[in-house]
């Protein structure tokens, strides 16, 4: 296998792991931090919280970079990336991330677990996707 490969297969496998161990691959975790008002789980604000812990310290390493490691350039986002598509697309994630509890990456990772239950998300995630390059016409 190439660097092409492994890079992004170690990268999924890791940030698998660590959802698996956060345990954001429970929906019933994830719906309880978003029960404010009920039986609130704040696990997933730690799991968070640590995300963006190592965001920031990767936007500081990258500062002093010339390039990437794995790439011939940056492509970072800016706010010409923010369109009404993009924030539509967010919405609609969150209703959804809220009513089943999984999102993408969580959802893949729960093969592992619970395969039955996250392949019919995965199943579905992936409908929408196929629906979406139809009637955009990018198939």
């Amino acid at each position: 296998m190439t660097r092409d490969i492994l890079v992004p297969l170690a990268s999924g496998t890791i940030f698998g792991a660590g959802l698996t161990v956060g345990g954001m691959t429970d929906p019933a975790r994830v719906r309880g931090f978003l029960d404010l008002f009920g039986d609130w789980d704040p696990t997933l604000a730690f799991v968070m919280g640590g995300a963006v812990l190592v965001m920031a310290m990767a936007w500081i390493v990258q500062r002093s970079m010339l390039r990437p490691i794995f790439a011939e350039g940056f492509s970072l986002p800016d706010r010409n990336d923010l369109t009404p598509r993009l924030i539509g697309g967010s919405a609609l994630f969150g209703v959804g991330w809220g009513i089943a509890g999984l999102c993408p990456g969580p959802g893949f990772a729960a093969l592992a677990i619970e395969p039955v239950s996250a392949a019919i998300f995965v199943v579905a995630l992936v409908a929408g996707m196929v629906l979406v390059r139809l009637f955009e016409g990018n198939v």
